[in-house]
Parts: C-alpha cells; structure tokens; sequence
C-alpha cells in the first residue's frame, strides 16, 4: 500500500492553490472553483484541495511536507510573504520543524526529520 493523496479542505480553492504553489507544489487538476489537485516536486504523492461550504472546527488535519534543506526553504519562503507561526526547531522526536496554516486554516508542519522519521531510535 503507498498514501496516494491527502485533501484539505477550502472556502476559496484557487487562493489556496496558489499558496500550495508557493510552497512548490505543481498544479496537475483544475476543476476550481470546486476541487484542484497539485503533485509534489519529489515522489508520486498528491495533494487536493476541495471547496467546503464551512470550515471543520477544533484541531483539524495536519499535514507534514518534509524537505531536507528545511531553513533554506523557509527563508525562501518568507521572502514570498509566507507567514509562519513557529520558525525552524528542533524537536524533542528528533525532527526539525517550523509551523504554519494555510490560507483556509489548516495546519502545516514543513520539516525535516531524515533517519529518524521512520527509524527514531524508539522504534518498535
């Protein structure tokens, strides 16, 4: 089995498309203002965003996009105008993280966590 694709969900899909492209994701569906699929730069993993008429509440999803150059990115990022809400960090599990939301809320954790991601030293 291999994880396909995560969707998200958007009042405004085409202003969250561009937001997604900004983080360098490459837009493969157009069907906006409804639905739109984005690919990532590396792997075969999708991602799609799709029109709600209400946002969910509470926590919501979460979604990790790791990136080795992970500072680097983020700096590059924020000359885009992108906001974060924690810079780069290191973390207690061993990744390294910085957090922010998109433009419909839902939160994003861009990171690197190399050997530890799937091998942290606490493995079963």
């Amino acid at each position: 089995m291999i994880l396909n694709q995560v969707t998200v969900p958007a009042l405004d899909v085409a202003k969250s498309v561009a937001f997604y492209q900004q983080l360098g994701l490459r837009l493969i569906v157009d069907a906006c203002p409804r639905y739109a699929r984005l690919e990532c730069p590396d792997g075969e993993a999708t991602f799609s965003v799709h029109q709600v008429t209400e946002l969910p509440r509470g926590a919501g999803v979460m979604v990790y996009f790791e990136q080795e150059r992970l500072d680097e990115w983020v700096a590059a990022l924020q000359q885009q105008g992108i906001t974060f809400d924690e810079l780069p960090t290191d973390q207690s599990w061993l990744w390294r993280e910085a957090r922010l939301r998109d433009p419909a809320g839902n939160q994003l954790v861009l990171f690197y966590g190399g050997e530890n991601r799937k091998n942290p030293p606490w493995r079963v």
